[in-house]
Formats: structure tokens, C-alpha cells, sequence
């Protein structure tokens, strides 16, 4: 099993999840969080005095999912979240060793 972690733009949460929903994942979580990568921050003005911001709003999609369904789910990913401009985000695919549903007691590709 693999959890596949994505960074992106809040406004592209929708259809990332309405992408997955569609290969048939059941269930994700999402972590409202701040960051920044190559773009830095920005600059904004705010009633006449410009100030920086350093960490930028993102989404944090994180799902489990059976290894057969990796490449689709990325690609599924990446097609609803990019934007072709910067800050689109990052996705992270990391291995799984064991899932347990604490409810039944179910285990492995069965508990996801």
C-alpha cells in the first residue's frame, strides 16, 4: 500500500477530491496548512503599507491507497490540481507497512 501525500492550492481541493472519488478511493483527509517552496511568499498591500507573506495558504490531501492504483491516482492528481502556474504544489508517495480499521479489526488493503 502506498499513502500519497498532496500540497495544493486550496481552490483546486474540489477536484482533486472529485478526481479520486472517480477511480474509486473512499475516503482521504485534509489539513488546512501554510507554507512556501521556490516562489517564497509574495508581497501585499494592506490599507497603504506593504507587507510580506512569508507562508502561503495550501491543502495537505492525504490518502492510502492499494499499489495497483498509484499511477492512476497521480496522474489523477496532477491533471485536476495543476494550474501550469507556480505554486501548484507537490505530491509525495511514501509506503505503507500495515492499516488497521480500529471498528472491525480489518487489516491490510481490506481496512483502506
Amino acid at each position: 500500500m502506498k499513502r500519497i501525500t498532496a500540497v495544493i492550492k486550496p481552490f483546486k481541493l474540489d477536484e482533486v477530491r472529485e478526481a479520486l472519488s472517480t477511480l474509486g478511493v473512499s475516503g482521504l483527509t485534509v489539513t488546512e496548512v501554510k507554507g512556501f517552496g521556490r516562489q517564497k511568499g509574495h508581497t501585499e498591500l494592506y490599507r497603504g503599507a506593504e507587507y510580506v507573506v512569508d507562508f502561503l495558504p495550501k491543502v495537505k490531501v492525504e490518502v492510502v491507497i492499494a499499489d495497483a492504483m498509484l499511477d492512476a491516482a497521480l496522474e489523477a492528481i496532477v491533471k485536476a490540481a495543476r494550474t501550469g502556474k507556480i505554486g501548484d504544489g507537490k505530491i509525495f508517495v511514501s509506503s505503507v507497512e500495515q492499516v488497521i480499521r480500529i471498528r472491525t479489526g480489518e487489516t491490510g488493503e481490506a481496512a483502506v
